[in-house]
């Protein structure tokens, strides 16, 4: 596994006993799914054994009116103390099979400090065709001491995306579907213009998953030089609310390009706003 990202169902199921290993569950509704579906009760109804329920709209920042705004160090701690979850362990996500949520919860965790994270390949799906067993109702863990240290120069702010989007230095990666980008379909959440960020450019999520993981080097270096994406340079990775660009952050990961950030206002920040630039 390409830098201890992904631990397969079978890994997992003979480890899930360790007492260092910890599971969470990181499924997330893609916007308008939650006025058909209740997360909250999926999850309830079925889950990966001792798997606490990271629930990344409740570990958002509820202050911002941006949807999945990073929260404060000390409200993540509080949260995660709460969860039972502990920093010194090695933490396993998952998400419902589609790689959609789960990189998230991985960038996060490391993102305030966690050194072992990784993501279950397939997710949930890839855990119940494999045959593996599955529990029902609220995991609930004794409270520890979650210590969260930011990594810095992780995430980029508004007046940074102008900077860069004027100036240029730094590749910016939009994960939004190409009609999306193109201006030629209407966004998930109202209110929100049609377009992309000037000097941006569009690989969209889906196309680097297959099953539930990253596809091979050699096919995700394909796509981002098809992109116009050079792997060797930094980035700053954007999409429609800071979820599915870290998909992009991960697979440059994979490729071995560290230096990545993500603008975490993506275009639920960019989008709402009259006074910054677009392109169609």
């Amino acid at each position: 596994m390409s830098n201890d990202i992904f631990v397969t169902p079978q890994w997992l199921a003979e480890h899930l006993n360790d007492t260092q290993i910890q599971v969470l569950d990181a499924r997330l509704l893609p916007p308008g799914q939650e006025l058909v579906r209740d997360i909250d009760a999926e999850y309830l109804a079925e889950h990966l054994p001792y798997a606490v329920f990271f629930n990344i709209e409740h570990l958002s920042d509820l202050h911002s009116p941006y949807p999945h705004m990073l929260p404060r160090a000390d409200q993540f701690a509080v949260a995660m103390r709460e969860l039972g979850v502990d920093h010194e362990k090695h933490l396993i996500v998952y998400d419902e099979g589609n790689l959609f949520s789960a990189p998230r919860a991985w960038w996060m965790l490391r993102h305030f400090g966690v050194e072992k994270v990784s993501i279950l390949a397939g997710g949930l799906k890839a855990w119940q065709q494999a045959g593996l067993p599955l529990a029902t109702g609220e995991v609930t863990l004794p409270t520890t001491q979650f210590e969260a240290q930011v990594a810095d120069e992780a995430v980029v702010s508004l007046t940074k995306m102008l900077v860069l989007s004027h100036e240029g230095g730094t590749q910016i990666i939009d994960a939004r579907s190409a009609p999306r980008f193109n201006a030629e379909a209407d966004e998930p959440r109202p209110g929100l213009r049609r377009g992309h960020i000037p000097n941006s450019l569009n690989l969209p999520w889906d196309q680097l998953v297959s099953e539930g993981r990253l596809k091979d080097n050699i096919q995700l270096q394909a796509l981002f030089e098809q992109a116009g994406i050079d792997t060797t340079q930094p980035a700053v990775v954007t999409c429609g609310s800071g979820v599915t660009a870290v998909v992009l952050l991960l697979a440059l990961y994979q490729l071995g390009q560290s230096h990545v950030s993500l603008y975490d206002g993506s275009w639920g920040e960019w989008g709402s706003r009259d006074d910054l630039p677009i392109r169609p």
